[in-house]
């Protein structure tokens, strides 16, 4: 029996060779100091060895199963390679057990397949991408999201990513032809405080109904705004809109039109 991507297979258990256990680090650094604040608790995990940078090239792939992965929003497809060999990587939307897909410079265009950007159409959707040639897919990777091909030139393809930013990359790198699997993930009714606890997930708290010894926007009778010119991190450093990136990142030359700013309602 074959399952599709949105419907993934429930009683198939996670590859054992392929599978390694998975310490909760609860948002602390190295040194045990929290960094993400937040987080803690939640449901025992297995980690699933992914491969992305699929390295496994001019070698037929047959889809054994689909997936779900409890450390990532997409489902996964487990390959099992024709000489034996098993890996998992990220699941394409429709993918199905018994579908060959290959990994190859001079693959077929077509969903499921690995190429360079250089040989794939203009229009044609991808995921999983290289930012440099041979470091594997670092990004467009998350559940229904997919980077469109806009145009091959002097050795650099244009992509547009999810955001609406139109970025270059060599013509040398690699992506997956498709867009990731579960796409209804962004429409996923929580339900429940309680499921958020078992995603690891702990309460949070408006700083607006803090003291203000604990939170530049606490204080005052009731429900009263914040009282300040703009939003601030409990450390009273500026939240919200504020830009992030820095202006001297090497990366910056790479990014042609920056994305489109969200309109207010």
């Amino acid at each position: 029996m074959s399952y599709v991507a949105s419907g993934f297979d429930k009683k198939k258990k996670p590859e054992k060779s392929l599978t390694i256990g998975k310490t909760s680090k609860s948002g602390r650094m190295g040194t045990g100091k929290i960094s993400i604040r937040h987080r803690g608790g939640g449901h025992k995990r297995k980690y699933r060895i992914i491969d992305f940078r699929c390295k496994k090239l001019e070698i037929p792939a047959r889809v054994v199963s689909v997936e779900k992965d409890p450390n990532r929003s997409g489902f996964i497809a487990l390959l099992s390679f024709k000489d034996g060999e098993k890996r998992y990587v990220l699941a394409w939307e429709e993918a199905k057990s018994g579908q060959e897909v290959i990994f190859s410079e001079k693959a077929e265009i077509k969903t499921g397949n690995r190429t360079n950007l250089r040989r794939i159409p203009v229009g044609t959707e991808v995921f999983n991408v290289e930012m440099m040639p041979g470091k594997g897919g670092q990004i467009v990777r998350s559940a229904g999201s997919a980077a469109i091909v806009m145009a091959n030139e002097n050795g650099f393809t244009q992509l547009q990513m999810p955001s609406t930013e139109v970025r270059i990359f060599p013509d040398s790198c690699m992506a997956t032809i498709g867009r990731v699997s579960n796409t209804e993930h962004n429409t996923i009714t929580i339900g429940k405080a309680g499921r958020k606890r078992w995603m690891g997930r702990r309460p949070q708290v408006r700083g607006k109904v803090m003291n203000p010894v604990d939170h530049p926007h606490g204080g005052g009778e009731g429900n009263q705004p914040i009282g300040l010119k703009y939003p601030k991190t409990p450390w009273g450093k500026p939240a919200k809109g504020i830009k992030t990136r820095k202006k001297t990142k090497p990366s910056n030359k790479f990014i042609i039109r920056r994305r489109k700013k969200k309109r207010k309602k």
